[in-house]
């Protein structure tokens, strides 16, 4: 039975779906019965026409809607996960955290500034400024965003603007505030050049000074009493040379410095080995020490010494350390520079002299800037106060450190360890 009334209603909407073409296929029969035709063809032409159109597709078929699915629950791991992706396009250091202050996730720019923090561990694991913590509890509390001013210390001197806002993700049903965007904006080129530019000032002014004063006398002295003096003038011109040559110095090492202290951060990535770059600094250095009557001694193992780092500052750091012990510890005769590399040891490289020593209570200040043990002989040395301190900066570069030990009476040991 409802195999027939299931057969009915499909036929009555199969005529409904076709009553146009069945009127006018009856239309065109009355008509021609009218006009004479024979009845017996006249009803098999219609009955032809009523099949054809009861079993042929429709023109038009009704498409119906489908029902609209349920939506699915985002997963909160997965768009975090999501979140993350776009934050690894970025060059600033961005964490993500959840209402325990516990790290969820975070960029490649946030691992190469501060290491890999552990994932789900408390953002003190890392990270342990207490200001940035205390930030991050009070955010947390109010859902508030709000950022303070960071400094770290170490491997180099950086200054971040540390910003922390909640997210909003109304993809997930979950409660607002339950994540947190941890920013870390870099402001240290900012800063140094702000104490650069006054270090600058302070620095030059206070060095050249001296010499500036010492130009202006003689030449005021050649313009008056030694007008006509050419023996005066000839050694007053000699010593005028020797304070612009030294100002040039002061300048170029002034600018040197600057500049290293722009990249301090940017640890070195090239390979460079320090047997044949000591032997070049060693040949440089030959007319130096024959002027000073002192041998430079070089002990260096067989094979490769490979160490990361850049080559020019790597010459820069040895030829001033070298010239150092050739100028301040030439009474010794001797310059040791010795480069060792145990197995499951740091690389060293010690340059030693045998020269009066330095007393003590300066060792700590010698790589701070314009510091001279003795300030005549190092004038006299055509020292400018800056090298140690150029040393220091490029050894921070190259998160290396430098090793001073000396004894009064036995000389100095510098040594360079990576």
């Amino acid at each position: 039975m409802q195999d027939e009334w299931s057969f009915l209603r499909k036929l009555a909407t199969r005529l409904r779906q076709e009553a146009a073409i069945l009127i006018l296929a009856t239309l065109i029969a009355g008509l021609a019965l009218i006009e004479g035709i024979n009845t017996a063809v006249v009803f098999w032409i219609w009955m032809i026409a009523v099949i054809v159109a009861l079993t042929r597709a429709p023109l038009i078929e009704k498409v119906e809607p489908p029902s609209p699915a349920d939506p699915s629950p985002t997963d909160p791991e997965a768009l975090l996960r999501t979140v993350s992706a776009g934050l690894s396009a970025l060059d600033m250091p961005v964490l993500i955290v959840d209402r325990e202050a516990s790290v969820v996730a975070q960029n490649p720019a946030a691992e190469k500034a501060f290491g890999a923090f552990p994932l789900n561990a408390h953002i003190s694991a890392k990270l342990r400024s207490p200001g940035v913590l205390d930030m991050v509890r009070e955010t947390i509390a109010t859902n508030a965003p709000n950022q303070i001013e960071h400094s770290e210390r170490l491997p180099s001197e950086r200054v971040y603007v540390v910003r922390i806002a909640p997210i909003d993700l109304p993809e997930v049903e979950i409660e607002p505030g339950a994540f947190f965007v941890l920013s870390f904006r870099d402001i240290s080129e900012l800063r140094h050049i702000d104490r650069m530019r006054s270090d600058f000032v302070a620095n030059a002014s206070h060095e050249l000074r001296t010499p500036l004063a010492s130009l202006r006398g003689f030449i005021e002295t050649i313009q008056g009493p030694a007008k006509a003096d050419l023996k005066a003038q000839q050694r007053f011109l000699g010593i005028m040379f020797d304070q612009t040559t030294r100002m040039s110095r002061l300048v170029d090492d002034l600018l040197s410095l600057s500049r290293l202290e722009l990249k301090s951060h940017i640890a070195p990535d090239q390979k460079v080995d320090l047997v044949p770059l000591l032997g070049h600094v060693r040949d440089a250095l030959l007319p130096l020490a024959g002027d000073l009557d002192v041998t430079i001694n070089l002990h260096l193992p067989p094979g490769k010494v490979e160490v990361l780092g850049d080559r020019d500052e790597l010459v820069q750091v040895f030829e001033n350390l070298i010239e150092n012990a050739c100028k301040y510890g030439q009474e010794g005769k001797v310059v040791e520079v010795s480069l060792l590399n145990e197995p499951g040891q740091a690389v060293e490289v010690i340059v030693s002299d045998s020269g009066p020593g330095i007393p003590a209570e300066h060792v700590p200040r010698l790589t701070e800037r314009f510091y001279r043990v003795n300030v005549e002989d190092s004038r006299s040395k055509k020292g400018t106060g800056l090298g140690l301190a150029i040393v220091k900066h490029i050894l921070t570069r190259h998160r290396a450190r430098l090793i001073v030990k000396s004894e009064v009476g036995k000389g100095t040991d510098f040594t360079v360890r990576f």
